[in-house]
């Protein structure tokens, strides 16, 4: 067990009021801190009512104690929580009660941190823990839960351990190349297998990481087209401020949108136009940089517009590959319905009576690629896919290296590659990737 000799305290539960407020203690004193505010060490693992005092013997309250003897703690040390009433100035009085008992107060993520010092979980896992706490949706709580329960560090820990395999078998071939032939065939085959394993992860892991981050979505099209009418609809909100003025939307307005468990960033823009209004030519400056960092354009063009012109700007982003779903809007206002059966590019809708948003909503999510997405078995961030990325480069080469000939790098390649796999887990790391990871973590967890 990993002790940095201190114990460290922190109020658990978000800061406000509550009916439930945890401070949680964890390390060598806190058996000491425990009977310093409860008169006693609680039962460990067993739920205790107690009265909460000062180091005066002033009472603060009356709650439940929870003592976890380590190392079958979270932390892997001795951990104690305190669950008092929720009032912002019982929490204040509890946390300094710990401070003057000997506590210091805990970093940000040093509660995980430690956990996985001591070996009680991977890195994969404790960033999950804080992947769990941010995301937006039902399904990316689901993945993440999945993550915290060892699912992704399983997959890349097998991978792993199929690499090592692979890499002892040409180290056995170069140790052994003048006593016995060497059998290329069940070689080559563990490449084959190692490189579909890999892929097959790294497409989960992306996916993973889309329903983590969530998508960027940008409204766009002329003045009055109905953009702003069609945020509203889609969050099921007056977001947007709505009027048949042209120019009344200036700056970018951003709504979250659960669509289906997908969560999506929604951002209503000003309408494409030449202006010489300078507070509406910022807003017009601002949508077109959205528009290069957006994952999906949703092109709004008015039915009753007899300038039918794609804007440069919609034209620009579908040459760059950026996914574009034009929506024919407005078609409450067409004596005729239209009869023809729109491309898959292509919805007409009512943004003002809602009709057809059913059908832009999974136009949206299969533009999304949301099946896939929503299907993801654990969620990923951005540094894992790197890692994966890295992985795949580094034993492509090596089959190649092992190929032509030269087994001697191969075996290097497998090495990096096996480095890259145990970044991931934490199997291998730095304290500044430590710091980094853990320094995003909410205080107490």
């Amino acid at each position: 067990m990993v002790s940095s000799g201190d114990t460290i305290a922190a109020i658990a539960t978000a800061p406000g009021r509550g009916a439930v407020g945890i401070l949680r203690i964890s390390g060598p004193a806190t058996a000491h801190i425990a009977t310093r505010i409860l008169g006693c060490l609680p039962t460990p693992r067993v739920a205790t009512l107690r009265p909460f005092s000062d180091l005066n013997h002033r009472l603060l309250d009356h709650g439940i104690a929870l003592f976890f003897a380590g190392p079958a703690s979270y932390t892997g040390e001795d951990l104690l929580e305190l669950q008092a009433h929720g009032g912002p100035a019982i929490m204040r009085g509890l946390l300094a009660a710990a401070y003057d008992a000997g506590a210091r107060p805990a970093r940000p993520g040093e509660f995980t941190q430690r956990a996985f010092l001591n070996g009680k979980i991977d890195l994969l896992q404790a960033e999950s823990v804080a992947t769990l706490i941010e995301t937006a949706s039902a399904q990316a709580a689901s993945a993440a839960a999945r993550a915290c329960a060892g699912d992704f560090s399983t997959a890349v820990t097998s991978i792993n351990d199929a690499l090592k395999t692979l890499w002892a078998m040409l180290e056995a071939s170069i140790d052994f190349a003048e006593e016995t032939s060497v059998q290329t065939g069940p070689i080559e085959q563990a490449f084959g297998n190692l490189r579909h394993q890999l892929s097959d992860l790294l497409r989960d892991a992306r996916a993973g990481a889309r329903l983590n981050q969530g998508l960027d979505v940008a409204i766009v099209g002329r003045p009055n087209s109905g953009k702003s009418t069609l945020l509203n609809r889609l969050c099921r909100d007056d977001r947007a401020i709505v009027t048949d003025i042209p120019g009344t939307t200036r700056d970018v307005l951003s709504v979250d949108v659960d669509l289906s468990g997908l969560a999506l960033r929604v951002h209503d823009t000003a309408g494409l136009r030449e202006t010489a209004d300078p507070i509406e030519q910022e807003g017009l400056r601002r949508a077109r940089a959205l528009l290069k960092r957006c994952d999906i354009l949703l092109y709004v063009v008015a039915l009753d517009d007899a300038d039918q012109t794609e804007p440069a700007e919609v034209a620009a982003a579908r040459e760059l590959g950026l996914p574009v779903l034009t929506v024919a809007n407005k078609r409450d206002l067409l004596a005729t319905q239209p009869a023809e059966t729109p491309p898959k590019d292509k919805v007409f809708i009512s943004a003002l009576t809602g009709e057809g948003l059913a059908t832009l909503e999974q136009a949206l999510l299969d533009l999304a690629g949301g099946r896939e997405i929503l299907d993801a078995p654990f969620v990923a961030r951005a540094r894992h896919i790197e890692a994966l990325e890295r992985a795949s480069a580094q034993l492509t080469q090596a089959q190649l290296e092992n190929a032509d000939g030269a087994p001697e790098l191969a075996c290097e390649g497998l090495r990096l590659a096996s480095r890259a796999l145990e970044e991931m887990t934490g199997a291998y790391t730095t304290e500044d990737l430590l710091g980094d990871i853990f320094s995003r973590f909410c205080i107490g967890k």
